[in-house]
């Protein structure tokens, strides 16, 4: 029997976003608290609008030292509303500066929220946020080196990230989509990384109670396919133990320059079971990343002990950091403070390929903080999307036909598939 039709208006394809207009250079925009802003020249644009550099409001034009960005988006758009309930909550100038004050640290890898309001022009009306200006972001350093980074420089970047993740874990959420892509170096400290993008970020714990395991075949696959965690494959929300994960795979990607089911991102059952029989040999899983020689044991330390972990358990974030130093100490490295972004012998240094080259709209000096979606007609396999096949090749004789051997991913740079399976417009607001 044929399929039935689906009854009218059942459907849930995502409402069309609109665009910003571009506004002006000294266009005011003021906040909620009253304060005003005044923004300078475009530098992106992502999927949610434009990206303006931006400073407090006075009789000078914004310069390009200024030091903070106003993300802008029409007001019936999703993403930066999404975006803005985490930034209100949990990265507000004075909860960072007492959490560094608190922990000794000198920095900490959450850009600041300045403030956020409407703005209307033209009879509109326009959502906008101001945050930190940032620089340039590590898959661009990842591209540059080859596609390796230094083991010092992976150590020094886990070390780093783990404090970022122990502050937004204590402050209720989960990051769900860390990647290099979303890792920006401070615009004035290239010594600084932060973690941006905080469209998927989830609040687990909220007023405190953590929310329990449960699976959801809408939510299958959530996240960037090929660093996404085990959990987000099986529709559960994310928790700790999933941000700890996906950073496992970031950590493993940056040392050896892939991921051993990056040749089947477009299959997201095969990336999902290939995840877990990694999780149940850890041991075979470092074997197929690096030769005997190269193996890192403080990755494959650090594998084992977030493999232990709970759905609702709380890291041993201590621990983690000594797996991590004890690295270090191992190549007779320190955390200096530095970040040495050099080529690594055996890297990738073919040009990335045609067909999956990442789509970055901000110019490089003052970084993406937004990237612009692919706009290619896809279709969804499993909760992913995809897009269309190409036509095949016609075939040759025999006698002349060459085998072809595919290149695994080695120079894969696309943001992946599915960077984004939809958006999560249904998290409770602020």
């Amino acid at each position: 029997m044929p399929p039935k039709a689906k009854p009218a208006g059942k459907g849930r394809a995502p409402a069309k976003r609109k665009l910003a207009e571009e506004f002006p250079p000294g266009e005011v925009l003021t906040d909620t608290g009253k304060k005003a802003w005044k923004l300078g020249a475009p530098i992106g644009q992502g999927g949610f609008g434009l990206i303006y550099l931006a400073d407090e409001s006075s009789a000078k034009p914004v310069g390009a030292d200024a030091p903070y960005v106003i993300k802008v988006e029409p007001s019936d758009n999703g993403p930066l509303f999404s975006e803005l309930k985490f930034y209100m909550r949990a990265a507000k100038p004075d909860l960072i500066q007492s959490w560094m004050k608190s922990h000794k640290l000198k920095t900490l890898g959450v850009p600041r929220y300045w403030g956020s309001g409407l703005h209307e022009r033209g009879g509109k009306r326009y959502r906008f946020m101001v945050i930190d200006r940032l620089g340039t972001d590590l898959q661009k350093k990842f591209e540059e080196c080859g596609r390796k980074f230094p083991r010092k420089l992976v150590l020094q970047l886990g070390l780093r990230l783990l404090e970022t993740l122990e502050y937004i874990h204590d402050h209720e959420y989960v990051h769900a989509d860390i990647k290099a892509s979303n890792l920006m170096l401070s615009h004035s400290d290239p010594n600084q990384v932060y973690l941006v993008d905080y469209g998927l970020a989830y609040r687990y714990a909220p007023e405190s109670v953590i929310k329990e395991y449960k699976e959801d075949p809408k939510r299958c696959h959530d996240g960037t396919i090929e660093f996404t965690s085990i959990d987000a494959h099986k529709g559960a929300t994310a928790c700790r133990r999933s941000d700890l994960e996906i950073l496992c795979y970031c950590m493993v990607q940056w040392l050896c320059g892939r991921l051993p089911w990056e040749d089947k991102l477009q299959d997201p059952l095969y990336v999902r079971d290939s995840k877990i029989r990694s999780q149940e040999n850890i041991s075979e899983f470092m074997t197929k990343c690096f030769s005997s020689q190269d193996k890192p044991a403080e990755i494959q330390r650090f594998l084992e002990e977030v493999k232990s972990l709970g759905y609702q358990d709380k890291p041993p974030y201590e621990k983690l950091r000594s797996i991590l130093q004890a690295g270090l100490e191992a190549i007779k490295a320190k955390d200096d403070g530095k970040l040495m972004f050099a080529p690594v012998s055996g890297g990738v240094s073919e040009p990335p390929k045609k067909a999956t080259k990442r789509k970055m709209v901000a110019d490089e000096t003052d970084g993406a903080l937004g990237k612009k979606k692919r706009v290619t007609e896809k279709k969804e396999v499993n909760g992913v999307r995809k897009s269309p096949q190409k036509p095949a090749r016609p075939r040759t004789a025999p006698s002349t036909r060459k085998l072809i051997v595919p290149k695994c991913s080695l120079v894969e740079t696309k943001p992946r598939l599915a960077t984004r399976s939809r958006s999560r417009l249904q998290k409770s607001s602020p």
